[in-house]
């Protein structure tokens, strides 16, 4: 029988070793998510006709926003976005609605951030109120 050949062993070797992923789960909660190439998705459960636009919860499943414009023609649609722009600091051409334009759950998408930068401030904004 003839001897394996060393550079088919290393191979296989290398491709059997998985390389190590960062936990993105652990770190970030699930309501906010990447969407490649450099944009960020974060749910969010509208609140509208409150007196003041403001951020009422931070959890795993929805990032919940109280929106000071009724759910009338897409004023409060409008204001949500204003709001997140301007919580993110973000201009308000960066930021739309991926999903659910008529429901109180949203997918908002924001472009050309860093997940890190969106989960920083969210929490950041989320613990002052």
């Amino acid at each position: 029988m003839p001897p394996t050949k060393k550079g088919k062993a290393k191979a296989n070797k290398q491709q059997s070793v998985p390389s190590p992923k960062p936990d993105q789960s652990t770190k970030f909660p699930s309501c906010i998510r990447t969407v490649p190439p450099s944009s960020v998705a974060i749910t969010i459960h509208a609140k509208p006709g409150s007196k003041m636009s403001s951020i009422a919860g931070f959890d795993d499943e929805a990032l919940e926003v109280q929106i000071d414009a009724p759910a009338k023609d897409g004023e409060a649609n409008v204001a949500l976005l204003e709001y997140i722009s301007s919580v993110l600091g973000v201009k308000r051409r960066q930021v739309s609605i991926g999903a659910g334009s008529k429901s109180r759950d949203k997918v908002v998408i924001v472009e050309e951030v860093t997940l890190q930068n969106v989960f920083d401030t969210l929490d950041k904004v989320s613990k002052c109120n």
